[in-house]
């Protein structure tokens, strides 16, 4: 059963003193409503949350230290357990798990991070003022004019350290429980393709290093013209070199593409990073894996056609809350 740490006890306490109910309360800190309850007769009769006096083991830790290990670890979320007790000041006899137990009392449980962009202050401004420049528009009078594109790569073999196997004891060697990767890594393809709430590009396989004259050749021309047909059609495209350069500037102004201008190292404004992420989930889901680059494109060309129109919409409707999160955020990070 989980415990509430001592400032979640007294932020419960006010709740209940505020009227909340129990149930709520404890459905806020994933406790039981049995514990919410105790809480509560435990101050009604000793007016107190505190942990009553209870036989056991001796406390390792005095508040100070316990403070000084949250604080430490609220200024610096990436130190490690081993390095707090390391800077413990005063002799002590303290392990990393009594460290780590602190931190859980606190709150604070190692997760693995979220893995973002770079952002510098200068693009923390572009973003915000990008933001609030775009927080009006609606999916109906504008983002559903938008066609957002976007190249990605995708691997042959992914070895993230994030995939399972089942074994017994002893069975880490077994040729059937031991994942294979190739020494130099299996390769992979990088594609291009583009979104609209009434329709998707083709998806076009990119080879080799792209360059502003193969871009407008091999991509713009023959793929993104044909759906910027319509007058008050928009492309989006991140800002990347081929994507900026002269050739491809002078390219979209002498055909009239209206382009909707983008805010460096923002992936998470583009609905179509989720795309990607769909995508390749439908191909790991396979019961049969690409086993070649061939095999690999083949697999996210069919399925790039059948993920359902509907969850492209959905997407592209989020652009209102995207804007709303990165004003919110000051240009820093966003769930998206």
């Amino acid at each position: 059963m989980a415990r509430l740490s001592r400032e979640d006890r007294q932020i419960a306490l006010g709740r209940l003193q505020a009227g909340q109910s129990q149930s709520a309360i404890a459905r806020h800190f994933h406790v039981s409503q049995s514990t919410i309850s105790r809480l509560w007769v435990r101050f009604q009769a000793t007016g107190s949350v505190a942990d009553l006096p209870r036989a056991g083991r001796p406390r390792a830790t005095t508040a100070a230290h316990d403070r000084f290990i949250r604080l430490r670890h609220l200024r610096n979320r990436f130190l490690s357990a081993s390095s707090s007790v390391q800077a413990l000041p005063g002799p002590h006899r303290l392990s990393d798990q009594t460290v780590q137990n602190r931190l859980h009392e606190a709150g604070l449980r190692a997760r693995r991070p979220h893995r973002g962009a770079v952002l510098t202050r200068r693009h923390r401004q572009n973003r915000v003022q990008w933001g609030n420049k775009h927080l009006r528009w609606t999916v109906r009078n504008h983002w559903r004019h938008v066609w957002f594109s976007d190249e990605s790569y995708f691997l042959l073999q992914r070895h993230d350290g994030r995939r399972r196997v089942y074994r017994r004891v002893n069975e880490r060697y077994a040729p059937n429980c031991v994942d294979e990767a190739p020494v130099h890594g299996g390769g992979g393809v990088m594609v291009w393709g583009a979104i609209n709430t009434a329709g998707r590009s083709t998806l076009v396989h990119v080879q080799g290093r792209i360059t502003a004259q193969r871009y407008v050749e091999e991509i713009l021309r023959p793929h993104a013209l044909p759906l910027l047909a319509d007058q008050d059609a928009i492309f989006q495209q991140d800002n990347a070199r081929p994507h900026t350069a002269r050739l491809t500037t002078q390219f979209l102004t002498d055909h009239h593409v209206q382009v909707l201008p983008w805010p460096s190292m923002s992936p998470d404004m583009n609905p179509i990073e989720h795309l990607w992420d769909e995508l390749d989930r439908r191909v790991r889901r396979r019961e049969e894996a690409p086993a070649n680059h061939r095999d690999l494109l083949q697999a996210l060309q069919e399925e790039w056609d059948t993920i359902p129109q509907q969850d492209i919409r959905h997407l592209i409707q989020s652009m209102p809350r995207r804007c709303r999160a990165v004003v919110a955020a000051q240009g820093s990070h966003t769930p998206y």
